[in-house]
């Protein structure tokens, strides 16, 4: 064997060992996360069944092994789109998930939704885009004094307009496009977002449990996400994943 070939050999074996103790490191933390929590049998969801490790006290147990692999693949994923800067929403509206998606989504400095998914957010992003604009507006206005020209009553009634706008847009300011991915919490609940993105060809990542169908999306992970433990776990892994992409070599789009 020529020296080349028994370097890239050696290459290729550390890259499967380093990978391999990885695996094993993040399905220790899962596992003490509780994400092999799945719900009861008679919620499993077909789509779901090889994830399944086993049942017990009529509770499935997910396959950690398995959601290592799936969650490789998403990270793997977030890492090209942090390498290209792209925008990524992260929604997540159940109450165990909102400050950490939040907190997720400002560390990044990227949109989020953490109240009422609004309808057309992505299919009809340009009235949304409207609504955005009108609470930038609002915002800027209020402190350069251009509300000045309005009497206190307009403007009492335009601060509760505002505050309605920024309840469920606040997340979304600053945002220009559609984004280039979604990143959602439980893609069962969210299941307009997530049917808003596969139509629109935006790409998904989403945390599903048992009882979710993940046919047909594009970057399921299968765990606990219901558990403030667990949700914390894998949304930290995104943004760790994002974060290590935007410091690797920016690749070339086409």
């Amino acid at each position: 064997m020529q020296k080349s070939e028994q370097s890239a050999r050696i290459t290729f074996m550390q890259k499967e060992q380093n990978i391999k103790e990885n695996s094993d490191v993040n399905i220790e933390a899962m596992f003490e996360a509780g994400a092999h929590y799945g719900y009861s049998k008679t919620r499993r969801h077909p789509s779901v069944s090889t994830y399944i490790h086993s049942t017990k006290n009529k509770t499935d147990i997910i396959d950690l092994e398995k959601t290592s692999a799936l969650l490789q693949n998403a990270t793997e994923f977030i890492k090209e789109l942090g390498a290209r800067n792209k925008v990524v929403l992260f929604v997540g509206t159940k109450p165990e998930a909102k400050e950490i998606i939040k907190n997720a989504a400002l560390s990044l400095n990227m949109p989020y939704v953490i109240e009422r998914w609004i309808g057309g957010t992505i299919s009809n992003f340009v009235e949304i885009k409207k609504r955005i604009t009108e609470l930038e507006n609002y915002r800027k206005d209020s402190t350069t004094g251009g509300l000045e020209k309005y009497t206190k009553k307009e403007r009492v009634v335009m601060s509760k307009k505002m505050d309605k706008l920024a309840r469920y847009y606040g997340g979304l300011v600053g945002v220009k496009k559609t984004p280039d991915a979604l990143f959602i919490i439980d893609g069962k609940e969210e299941h307009i977002a997530l049917t808003e993105a596969m139509k629109g060809n935006v790409p998904v990542i989403t945390l599903m449990n048992s009882d979710s169908n993940i046919k047909n999306v594009d970057y399921p992970i299968i765990g606990n996400d219901s558990a403030i433990p667990s949700i914390k776990f894998f949304t930290t892994s995104i943004v760790n994943a994002y974060n290590a992409g935007t410091k690797s070599v920016p690749n070339k789009e086409a």
